[in-house]
């Protein structure tokens, strides 16, 4: 596709159109762009010193810090998840943990200017909700010890909070760490998929969780929903989102659950036969949508949604809505660094990513080693292409102007591969252009990750099952 013969339409033309023929025929396997490359196309012979050489080049360019903190623990195994978890009884395995992360700060430290603001902190996991309060503070103090944690008023310190293990003197513990957002699981508040799911969480725990965070002054609280889990219909999950609304909370993330049992050994208890069918799936979606927008929610993108007053809303107004490893950030232009068991680093123009394995990290650390286990350099054709992957995952549009002026490139000419991919695309709707911008259409944001496929070179033309489906 030469960007001259795309035809000229205006973005704010046509209204939505629900088709879902359309839908199912975009429904392949993709990424979902949380980096790109993606995690598959990290190589294990990159080290601790390319690691280490990254952390030094990033000093240079001063750009505030974001610390992710992986909590791998829960108490008990819900059959849907595929994060990475362990599942012990009591809470005192946490310790030789946080003595390890405290380890893996303290080899970190020499290579980072620690002068840099620490603007994002997000604990997740498994749940971090798992550590006792006097765990949380101790972690809380050697981050603060290490780095230097911020008391602005814009940052944005968030963690995962599991209903089931937590209650108000949690949420008031954790306030006074620095905690300013909560993001809740909730998933599903129907008590027969909570059973099915092997989750069984009383609506009554969310809201008095919800009511006291809200009493506390908490800038934002969102909670976690999933789509297409067993026992569920567009009615039943239509009763959830009323309830989930009325509760107000300022973004939603709500999930398309990826059935992949082979992958992740939990989800192989769930009977396949009682999934919602494809039909029955976009119905729930259709209905999630309508829903949330007609009680003032905007559809950020993918699962994500805000009301216009979040952070995430305005930043995406104001065209600085970014995508890291936790979904669509308001905090751009920061250096990440992960710490824990499989905790991701994105650091200057390098993704590091920590051993999958407790053993692996816990053996790496003990013989003072920084746990690199894999990652990536990108290359400029890398850069180019993350830039206007991540644009188009957070503005809906890619302005291939802006991408000339930034790379020094002639966008069109240097991406005719992924225009001439975005064609078909093109003709059904779900993409405009406009001058030198490219535009999803509301049918095409449900696809976005299809639209942004065609920008990476590192995809095999047919993605296999190592990926979730689109829709």
């Amino acid at each position: 596709m030469s960007l001259p013969a795309m035809p000229l339409h205006r973005a704010t033309a046509d209204p939505f159109v629900w088709d879902e023929a359309l839908l199912r025929r975009y429904d392949t396997s993709g990424p979902r762009y949380t980096s790109y490359p993606t995690v598959f196309s990290f190589r294990e012979d990159f080290s601790e010193t390319d690691y280490r050489a990254a952390l030094a080049r990033s000093n240079a360019d001063g750009r505030p810090l974001s610390l992710y903190v992986h909590i791998p623990f829960c108490r008990k195994a819900c059959f849907y998840c595929a994060c990475n978890k362990i599942a012990p009884k009591a809470s005192r395995v946490a310790e030789p943990y946080i003595s390890r992360l405290d380890r893996e700060m303290v080899l970190i430290k020499p290579h980072l200017d620690t002068r840099r603001e620490v603007a994002q902190l997000h604990w997740g996991g498994g749940t971090p909700s798992f550590l006792s309060l006097d765990q949380m503070s101790d972690l809380i103090d050697r981050l603060d010890a290490r780095f230097g944690l911020s008391s602005a008023r814009d940052r944005d310190y968030a963690i995962e909070i599991d209903p089931r293990e937590a209650d108000v003197f949690t949420l008031r513990h954790l306030q006074a760490l620095g905690f300013n957002r909560l993001s809740l699981g909730v998933q599903d508040l129907d008590p027969r998929v909570q059973r099915a799911v092997n989750r069984v969480q009383p609506r009554i725990l969310t809201e008095a969780l919800l009511d006291e965070a809200d009493r506390l002054g908490f800038q934002s609280l969102n909670l976690d929903l999933i789509y297409g889990l067993p026992l569920q219909t567009r009615d039943s999950f239509a009763a959830t989102l009323e309830q989930v609304i009325a509760m107000a909370p300022a973004r939603l993330s709500i999930f398309n659950y990826a059935h992949m049992p082979e992958r992740f050994a939990a989800q192989q208890n769930i009977c396949r036969e009682e999934l919602p069918g494809p039909e029955e799936k976009l119905a729930i979606l259709r209905t999630t949508i309508a829903m949330l927008t007609a009680a003032g929610y905007v559809h950020i993108g993918m699962d994500h949604f805000a009301r216009t007053t979040d952070s995430l809303a305005i930043a995406q107004r104001e065209g600085t809505l970014q995508r890291n490893f936790q979904g669509y950030s308001s905090h751009a232009q920061c250096d990440l660094v992960g710490l824990g068991v499989s905790a991701i680093s994105c650091i200057d123009d390098v993704y590091a990513q920590n051993p999958s394995r407790l053993e692996d990290y816990e053996a790496a650390l003990d013989a003072s080693r920084l746990p690199t286990a894999r990652g990536l350099r990108l290359t400029f054709d890398d850069r180019v292409r993350r830039h206007a992957i991540e644009r188009l995952m957070c503005d809906m549009e890619l302005d291939l102007e802006e991408l000339s002026e930034t790379f020094g490139i002639n966008a069109p000419s240097y991406l005719a591969d992924a225009l001439a991919r975005l064609e078909a695309p093109e003709r059904d709707g779900l993409l405009m252009c406009e001058g030198q911008r490219l535009v999803a259409t509301p049918l095409g944001r449900l696809l976005i990750r299809h639209l942004a496929m065609a920008f990476d070179t590192h995809l095999p033309r047919h993605p296999d099952a190592r990926y979730s489906r689109i829709v």
